[in-house]
């Protein structure tokens, strides 16, 4: 167990937390280590959290790879997080201590692989009443990228009027796709189309609400003419979009639209030109990044995940619970999604 600053520790009530200072492969015991540093105090608006269970993603490992940190300052990792505020700044009055709240936090901030953390109540929903702290802590980070590619980048009409339109979500078995799925499917009329390519994610597709599995390790193009959907109108790129690009120009409906997460090499823009498609990039830290006028959307958006999980029309994207938020275990969590065939979301719960 590494102290910063005893100094700091004497004056200063202090928590667990797991980072780094230099980036290492996650093979290496030094690529995420196990510490002590203060306990964060919450500005204007923001909400102390009490952290009781976090889930793992793609940016995660990303971060881990681009940014280091210093011996007196290691980068906490991790943005999900499902816990308890403990505190609320002056100006907040979304929350109040002994609220339950999940969120996805900010890119710019320490993350929430530590027993507490501060985030803008702006970003913060209430967690579902009928999850647990660790089935909650799956959806936040997803939920808010699932939906805002959904209804802020495509602008897809919420609700069930007639359409034969339909979507094809590239990497559906994934943290994002697991619950683009649902919404899609509970809030939209669209025919959602998910691909996978193994057993066991064809099956979480389907479970989760596609109407259509096709298998993204063959021609797209040629996986859709046999389900009788040559061309769609929606793209969702969730993973490998520079592999699958021209698959996806080709099956792209005149007008079309296509929406991307990830973070190609290059990609030859003009090639859509010729159906005047329209593409979109996704990145749901923007709104805290740049504390955007529509910040406060993040915190609406996830009060209405949490109500549509109370109600029983989507569920936790939980695929695997990795046991408590301590540096192994991190490890292991990072090497899993590193692997790329997670499915679903990893998740620890406690310290």
């Amino acid at each position: 167990m590494i102290h910063l600053g005893d100094r700091f520790m004497k004056e200063n009530k202090h928590m667990k937390a797991v980072g780094y200072i230099e980036s290492l492969p996650i093979s290496e015991e030094r690529s995420l280590f196990d510490f002590e540093a203060p306990r964060p105090e919450p500005g204007p608006r923001d909400l102390l959290v009490r952290i009781e269970a976090v889930s793992v993603n793609p940016v995660d490992t990303k971060v881990r790879m681009r940014r280091a940190g210093t011996p007196g300052q290691p980068v906490i990792l991790g943005w999900d997080a499902a816990g308890v505020v403990e505190a609320v700044g002056r100006d907040a009055t979304l929350f109040k201590p002994g609220d339950e709240v999940f969120y996805a936090g900010s890119i710019t901030r320490p993350g929430s692989n530590a027993e507490y953390g501060l985030v803008d109540e702006r970003i913060a929903g209430h967690k579902p009443r009928s999850l647990s702290f660790t089935q909650a802590a799956a959806l936040p980070l997803t939920a808010i990228t699932a939906w805002e590619c959904l209804f802020d980048r495509f602008r897809i009409p919420i609700g069930k009027a007639p359409t034969d339109d339909a979507i094809l979500i590239i990497g559906a078995a994934g943290g994002v796709g697991s619950i683009a799925v649902q919404l899609a499917r509970r809030l939209t009329n669209l025919t959602i189309i998910g691909t996978a390519s193994r057993p066991e994610t064809r099956d979480w597709v389907a479970a989760s609400g596609g109407h259509h599995v096709i298998d993204h390790s063959k021609p797209l193009s040629e996986e859709l003419a046999r389900i009788g959907h040559p061309t769609v109108r929606y793209v969702l790129s969730l993973t490998h979009t520079d592999k699958h690009w021209a698959e996806i120009v080709k099956v792209l409906a005149p007008q079309g639209e296509i929406t991307l997460i990830d973070d190609p090499a290059s990609l030859d823009v003009m090639q859509i030109k010729g159906k005047a498609g329209t593409l979109h990039i996704e990145l749901m830290f923007v709104r805290a990044m740049h504390e955007t006028p529509d910040m406060i959307q993040q915190h609406k958006l996830l009060d209405e995940v949490s109500a549509l999980v109370d109600e029983g029309l989507i569920r936790t994207t939980l695929g695997q619970e990795f046991g408590t938020i301590n540096a192994a275990n991190l490890r292991k969590a990072h090497q899993a999604l590193e692997s790329g065939r997670s499915i679903g979301k990893i998740v620890l719960t406690g310290f």
